[in-house]
């Protein structure tokens, strides 16, 4: 392409069209235009990308009107386009269903998107929810969520999810494990590739030599070995190493406080050991605006913080607030101003 780096579009995938996905996009897409044009100036282009019959069943079941959106090239005075994949609606679809054919349009926009992306296309990728079980049905065995989708297009080695709403940042070393698997992976080195992957990420976004906190494993950080001897064997040794290379590093701090001191301001970032130790505080401080970014692999991609909801979809009350954070924060990295 031509463009220059600061006019490529944003890309927002639909997710699964069973799910609220194309209802928060179309929300989205009616906040910003106004009377048939994008009602600020300053902000990238979009680039929707999924079936066109989602995206007007979404704005059906949102009670908005969308204007005209051009398939394959974006209107410049809307600021959109639409990237239409997988475009055939399913005879027995059925909203809040898991469906395969769902699954496989969800991951062929994912798919599309990130070579886009590789390719130089778009400045970065914004996704709405797909649904890990309508992904298995379409035959994607070996993917359990965009993070994985986007590893293996990539090739990249080393991922990691950055969840972020406002007041805090968290990083996590395992997101798809079972708990005792997630435990189980917490080594030195596994924990001090993680730190450097978050350290030279953070950096490369615009938030030069963060403070990063490691959570603990154990229940008061182990109590010296008595109860657990991972910050004893692998997560002090992997934070005394981080240090020697430059990183500012603290803890491991017990989880139970760790969470508050960020919020505090003491840390820029948390890195989390397991799923839920950082997906729990950062939606029970601010779930409505809390986003996820992938780190490690070669673009920007962001995301909202919730699932498909299949239990409220087609209800029309899906809040659009996550979809609108995402959006807003992946516009931050791509100007390398993350705050």
């Amino acid at each position: 392409m031509t463009q220059q780096a600061e006019d490529l579009p944003i890309a927002i995938t639909l997710g699964d069209p069973a799910g609220v996905g194309p209802e928060v996009a179309a929300k989205v897409i009616a906040r910003r235009c106004v009377d048939g044009a994008r009602d600020k100036s300053g902000e990238r282009d979009w680039l929707l990308v999924g079936p066109r019959w989602a995206l007007e069943l979404g704005a059906e079941i949102a009670g908005v009107t969308l204007p005209p959106i051009p398939s394959g090239k974006i209107d410049t005075a809307l600021g959109l386009g639409l990237q239409e994949v997988s475009a055939a609606k399913p005879d027995n679809f059925e909203l809040g269903v898991i469906q395969a054919e769902c699954g496989r349009a969800a991951v062929l926009a994912v798919e599309w998107t990130g070579q886009a992306a590789l390719q130089g296309k778009v400045a970065a990728m914004v996704t709405c929810p797909l649904n890990k079980a309508a992904i298995h049905a379409a035959g994607y065995v070996d993917d359990l969520g965009h993070q994985e989708i986007l590893a293996r297009l990539t090739g990249a080695q080393w991922t990691a999810t950055l969840l972020m709403t406002p007041g805090l940042k968290v990083a996590h070393l395992s997101t798809h494990k079972s708990l005792i698997e997630a435990a189980r992976y917490v080594t030195r080195d596994t924990v001090l590739e993680k730190l450097s992957l978050l350290h030279n990420t953070l950096s490369g976004w615009g938030l030069e030599a963060p403070r990063i906190a490691v959570a603990a494993l154990n229940p008061h950080g182990g109590e010296e070995g008595l109860l657990g001897r991972e910050e004893i064997e692998a997560l002090t040794p992997a934070v005394t190493a981080a240090k020697q290379q430059g990183m500012r590093v603290s803890g491991p701090i017990p989880a139970d406080s760790v969470f508050n001191r960020a919020i505090d301001g003491e840390f820029d970032v948390v890195l989390a050991l397991y799923h839920d130790q950082g997906h729990i505080a950062i939606k029970v401080h601010n779930f409505h605006e809390s986003t996820t970014a992938t780190m490690g692999i070669p673009f920007v991609r962001t995301s909202v913080d919730h699932g498909t909801a299949f239990d409220i979809a087609g209800a029309g009350v899906a809040d659009p607030q996550g979809l609108e954070a995402a959006i807003a924060v992946a516009e931050q990295i791509c100007a390398g101003q993350l705050r």
